[in-house]
C-alpha cells in the first residue's frame, strides 16, 4: 500500500486515448489489445475520464501526465487538464506535436504546466522509417520541430523532449538540436519490447545495450549532459505508475502489459494491489524532481 506521505511524490501517466494519427512501429503503448478486447472506441466517455482524474487527485498523486495514443485527438482534453489542475495536481501533456498550434496551446495555458514533445529524429527519412509522421509529403524535420518549440516557449510552458532510440536513429546526433530547443529535461528511452503491444514490429527496431550507450555518449555535450535522463529497459520495468485507456492500472514487469480492474469499477487501492510497482526503481530513474 502506498503511504499518504509518498503519494504527492508520485507521477502518474494516464493513457486516456488509444487512437493515434502516427504509425510508430516501435510504439510500446498502442493498446490495440485494449481496443480489441474491452474498449472498441479506444477511450472512456468524457464522464468516465473525468471520474478517473478526480479519483487520482483525491488519492493524492502529485502529477498527472496525459498521454496516448495521441491525447490531443481527445475533444475534451482541455477539460481534463483543467480538472486535474484545479484538483491540485501538476499537469503534463505528452504529444507527437502534430496538432499543436497557438490556438490549441492557448486553451491549455491556464491549466497545463508541462508540454512534452516526442522527437526521435530531425531527419525526415528516419521519421519515415520509424512511422513518426502523419503525411509522407510533410515529414517532420528540425525546422518543423523548432517552430513548435518556439510556440511552446512563447506561452511559458515548461518543456521536455522524449526520444526513443532505435535501429534507425541510433547513430544520429541530436545534441545540437536539443541545445537549440532548450528543454528542461531530455528523456532518452531504449526501444522496449512489450509482447502484447509491439511484438510484431519490435525486431525491426531492436538495438543492443552497447548501441544505446554509444547514442548517449555521442549526444553528450556540456549543455545536454545535465538535461539527459536515460532509461534502459530495466529502468522502465515496474517503475511507472500508469493507467490505460480503460481506466486500469497496468505494469510491464512481465514483458507485457498486465492490467488491474478499472478504477471506474473498484477503488484505487484494490486496483493498485493487482499490479507491480517498484518505488525504489521509480526514484532511481529520476522520476522525482522539481515539477
Amino acid at each position: 500500500m502506498l503511504s499518504q506521505d509518498l503519494r504527492p511524490q508520485l507521477s502518474l501517466n494516464f493513457h486516456l486515448w488509444q487512437p493515434c494519427n502516427y504509425q510508430c512501429g516501435f510504439c510500446f503503448a498502442g493498446f490495440q489489445d485494449v481496443r480489441k478486447s474491452i474498449l472498441p472506441a479506444g477511450h472512456l466517455s468524457k464522464e468516465q475520464a473525468e471520474s478517473v482524474v478526480r479519483q487520482l487527485a483525491e488519492f493524492g498523486f502529485g502529477k498527472i501526465t496525459f498521454a496516448g495514443g495521441e491525447p490531443t485527438l481527445c475533444p475534451w482534453l482541455a477539460d481534463l487538464i483543467t480538472l486535474a489542475k484545479e484538483a491540485g495536481m501538476v499537469t503534463m501533456l505528452v504529444t507527437n506535436g502534430s496538432r499543436l498550434n497557438q490556438e490549441i496551446l492557448r486553451k491549455y495555458k491556464s491549466s497545463l504546466d508541462w508540454v512534452v514533445l516526442s522527437i526521435d529524429s530531425i531527419i525526415p527519412e528516419t521519421n519515415l522509417k520509424g512511422g513518426r509522421f502523419q503525411n509522407k509529403r510533410m515529414l517532420p524535420d528540425g525546422e518543423y520541430y523548432l517552430k513548435l518549440v518556439e510556440i511552446i516557449h512563447d506561452f511559458g510552458f515548461k518543456f521536455k523532449i522524449n526520444t526513443v532510440v532505435h535501429r534507425h536513429n541510433k547513430d544520429e546526433i541530436l545534441a545540437e538540436f536539443i541545445e537549440q530547443a532548450n528543454p528542461l529535461r531530455w528523456k532518452i528511452f531504449k526501444v522496449l519490447s512489450i509482447d502484447n503491444q509491439n511484438q510484431e514490429t519490435y525486431y525491426d527496431f531492436e538495438i543492443t545495450g552497447d548501441e544505446f550507450s554509444r547514442y548517449l555518449e555521442g549526444n553528450t555535450t556540456l549543455q545536454t549532459k545535465n538535461l539527459m535522463v536515460p532509461e534502459d529497459n530495466d529502468a522502465m520495468s515496474s517503475s511507472y505508475m500508469m493507467i490505460d485507456p480503460a481506466g486500469r492500472f497496468f505494469d510491464n514487469s512481465a514483458g507485457r502489459h498486465t492490467y488491474s480492474q478499472s478504477i471506474c469499477d473498484v477503488d484505487i487501492l484494490k486496483a493498485l494491489s493487482q499490479i507491480s510497482f517498484d518505488n525504489e526503481k521509480y526514484r532511481n530513474r529520476g522520476a522525482v524532481y522539481e515539477w
